[in-house]
């Protein structure tokens, strides 16, 4: 069967960071495939973390090579064959990844990089996000972006994680560099910006951050809008009937709209934890024009964020500790907590 065909934009895109249930059983992302009425482009697993053993890096908080990653590593070859980008999400908020990566010692830079590159190749990732939550200089994401593009040629996809501030002043920053001048002197290297609009880094409920994003002299088609999926996986989760004013809006009126990508996808939204999926189907419904979105079967009209919060009570499994941090004097968004699945009863 040859790769389904997916319109280059808008990219519509989810994050897989919670693999498993509580109880160890695998989350499949096999339905975003084979359900129909989803256009997804792009899967972003996360996350890699670069550790203080250079040879000990891992997936979350396991090797990438436990046992408990053999279906996932089946599956995101099956949405490759698909035609599905997945790229690997390296940090986040946990600290240290690209404090190691980001050194004057070129050994040092090497015995930490080399982990990292031998997983890209050896899982046959189409890319890389780079979501830098800690200080990293300009030089040294730089090192880093002409590295990758060096052993991995010009096909292959690099994109970064700004919160969408960060976009709009160096000052409102979790990554320290300043992202305008990055785009100055790397643009043509990276692919897009995944812009967290999310927990007191952006607001998505209305157009306006996006158009300032614009103003300030962005192209749409860098820029995609980050969205919570669920109440319970951060503050800023947007109502359904919010989004269907704003993204349809964005979509007629930038025909280079650079898409949507979700954090993340176990327990999205209308579905939840027994459908993550249908999240992908809402958003594709959305990025084609609709102004409403297909709930579940019995499932009425779209509530607010309030009383979806607490119809979706989640098991949080398997997520690394990813709260919000500061930099510089810019307010600490409020804290959502994470849990490891460490204590479950897979071996």
């Amino acid at each position: 069967m040859p790769p389904l065909p997916h319109p280059a934009l808008p990219r519509l895109i989810t994050y897989y960071q919670t693999h498993h249930t509580p109880s160890g059983k695998p989350i499949s992302v096999l339905p975003l495939l084979q359900q129909p009425g989803i256009a997804l482009t792009h899967l972003i697993l996360a996350a890699i973390h670069i550790n203080e053993d250079p040879s000990a890096l891992t997936l979350n908080d396991h090797p990438p090579s436990h046992p408990r990653f053999t279906t996932l590593w089946a599956e995101l070859r099956i949405l490759q064959a698909a035609g599905i980008k997945v790229l690997g999400m390296v940090g986040g908020a946990a600290p240290g990844t690209f404090t190691r990566l980001d050194t004057e010692d070129q050994p040092t830079f090497e015995r930490y990089y080399t982990p990292l590159r031998d997983l890209i190749r050896s899982r046959g990732l189409d890319g890389v996000d780079l979501d830098v939550e800690e200080h990293m200089s300009l030089g040294g994401v730089i090192r880093l972006i002409d590295r990758l593009r060096a052993d991995f040629g010009g096909d292959f996809l690099i994109t970064l994680a700004p919160v969408a501030s960060a976009l709009l002043s160096v000052r409102h920053n979790l990554s320290g560099f300043d992202y305008e001048a990055l785009e100055v002197m790397r643009g043509r290297e990276i692919a897009w910006y995944n812009a967290q609009f999310y927990c007191g880094w952006g607001d998505c409920s209305n157009p306006a951050m996006y158009e300032m994003l614009l103003a300030k002299g962005w192209k749409p088609e860098r820029i995609v809008v980050g969205l919570v999926t669920n109440p319970a996986n951060g503050a800023g989760w947007v109502p359904w009937n919010m989004l269907g004013s704003v993204l349809p809006l964005l979509v007629g009126r930038h025909p280079r709209f650079g898409g949507v990508m979700g954090w993340e996808y176990f327990n999205s939204l209308p579905g939840g934890e027994e459908r993550p999926w249908e999240w992908a189907r809402a958003m594709t419904a959305l990025l084609r024009g609709a102004r409403t979105v297909p709930l579940p079967p019995g499932g009425g009209e779209a509530v607010d964020a309030g009383k979806e919060a607490e119809l979706t009570r989640v098991r949080v499994s398997e997520i690394d500790p990813d709260e919000a941090g500061t930099w510089d004097d810019v307010p600490v968004p409020r804290d959502f907590e994470y849990h490891s699945d460490e204590g479950s009863n897979e071996e």
